[in-house]
């Protein structure tokens, strides 16, 4: 076989993985069994702690925290999504507009000072938004649909004093939470089956813009109906087992290890909150 009939063979491509949302993966350990409600709140406590204290230090701890976490679970690098062409190109786009507003750090260059500040600060962003992404996502990887709503109605019980309707807002979350998914996968049977029909080709602009408008007409029309007959069947089936109530009744408590995971996210804070306030006082 000569080197040209080999170039010409059709190598396949391959596939980029999807962005899974809501699935836990499959498997156990000591972050899958942690309470839902510890997980919300150390994401809740972090997301407070990047908010006000947005510096490289806090972006290391967490980022280092999420790694532990990821760790611990033995989350698959199969399970982290294909980050498309498209996106690389925005972010490149974003990091060289960014690098024209310059500022400090300057380096001289060729005889030329070069402003670091806008580079950096882009770079730190970029950090704190996908170290924010991590903690989502390891919640979205560890934790079952199910435990989220009676998790949320658990943490919520102290504003009950203040008359807030805590339990319906968590039914009103875990039913979002379980039909998301389900949603999901009718929409893309919905564009799969939309796609297999036969299409006339158009002759002009408008008539491509006219067909693609309908399309996306049809889309819609189905995708309601669709929503809403999920809509109706799941409240039959909320009904045929005893009412909202029994979503926000999930028996699950905070254990040993839950106090453990927040005592050592507390000093994760604390220690960034502190080294934090150095670095500062002594620029």
């Amino acid at each position: 076989m000569t080197s040209t009939s080999i170039s010409d063979q059709h190598v396949p491509r391959r596939r980029p993985r999807p962005v899974v949302l809501l699935v836990p993966v499959p498997g156990t350990s000591t972050i899958h069994d942690l309470w839902a409600g510890t997980k919300l709140l150390v994401v809740f406590g972090a997301e407070v702690l990047l908010t006000c204290y947005p510096g490289w230090v806090t972006i290391g701890l967490m980022a280092a925290l999420v790694f532990a976490a990821a760790r611990i679970a033995r989350i698959p690098r199969g399970a982290l999504p294909s980050v498309p062409r498209w996106l690389w190109i925005i972010v490149a786009l974003g990091g060289f507009t960014a690098a024209l507003a310059g500022g400090s750090p300057v380096i001289s260059m060729a005889g030329v000072e070069v402003g670091l500040g806008g580079a950096l600060n882009f770079l730190r962003i970029t950090a704190w938004s996908v170290v924010l992404l991590g903690l989502g996502a390891m919640v979205s990887w560890t934790t079952n649909v199910a435990e989220i709503g009676p998790a949320m109605a658990t943490l919520g019980r102290p504003l009950r004093i203040l008359r807030i309707p805590v339990d319906e807002w968590a039914v009103a979350v875990a039913l979002a939470l379980r039909a998301f998914p389900m949603l999901i996968g009718e929409f893309q049977v919905l564009y799969a089956a939309r796609r297999l029909r036969p299409k006339q080709i158009p002759r002009s602009r408008k008539a491509r813009r006219q067909r693609h408008a309908r399309e996306l007409i049809d889309l819609l029309a189905a995708a309601i109906t669709v929503t809403l007959r999920r809509a109706d069947e799941m409240g039959d089936a909320i009904t045929a087992r005893g009412g909202i109530g029994q979503l926000s009744a999930y028996p699950s408590r905070p254990k040993l290890a839950d106090w453990v995971t927040l005592a050592i996210t507390v000093a994760a804070s604390g220690t960034a909150v502190l080294l934090e306030t150095i670095l500062h006082t002594a620029a």
